[in-house]
């Protein structure tokens, strides 16, 4: 996974409607494609995300159309309440937000960089893509030696 890089114009995204809006000016130029069981529940599929990011990293517009859902101890969920596009996954231990990457036309050379929870992860949902892949067990892990509580 490559490291966060400032993008200049800034990458920029929205829900259907375009009540929500986002606009990036630092990403880690990749997509991470996660199959657990929430993730899946919540997309219909596998949850193709942005790698999480601070909040000084982008600029939310239309807050008021958000509808924010604590999923987990550790997990918040948003949509918009308007359209019903899924918009984020905040990782709240760390305050990361982890974009829908449907959100925004991204460039050609951001590729699928790793899968996680590839343990969960049904037939129908393999992908074709050659990408490091996590367990569940080796994500949460991994959280954990980082100094991370998932309650």
């Amino acid at each position: 996974m490559a490291d966060p890089v400032s993008l200049d114009p800034p990458l920029e995204g929205r829900c259907l409607c375009g009540a929500v809006t986002v606009r990036l000016h630092e990403a880690k130029p990749g997509v991470e494609v996660c199959h657990c069981d929430m993730c899946r529940r919540w997309t219909g599929g596998p949850f193709f995300s942005l790698h999480g990011l601070q909040p000084e990293a982008f600029e939310l517009a239309g807050e008021d159309a958000v509808n924010r859902y604590d999923s987990s101890e550790w997990a918040e969920r948003a949509s918009c309440g308007r359209c019903g596009s899924n918009l984020w996954y905040r990782f709240k231990p760390a305050g990361t937000v982890s974009f829908m990457a449907g959100l925004f036309d991204l460039p050609a050379d951001w590729p699928i960089d790793e899968q996680i929870f590839v343990d969960e992860m049904p037939p129908h949902a393999a992908l074709a893509a050659d990408t490091p892949k996590k367990t569940g067990a080796e994500v949460i892990a991994e959280a954990r030696s980082a100094g991370f509580d998932f309650g």
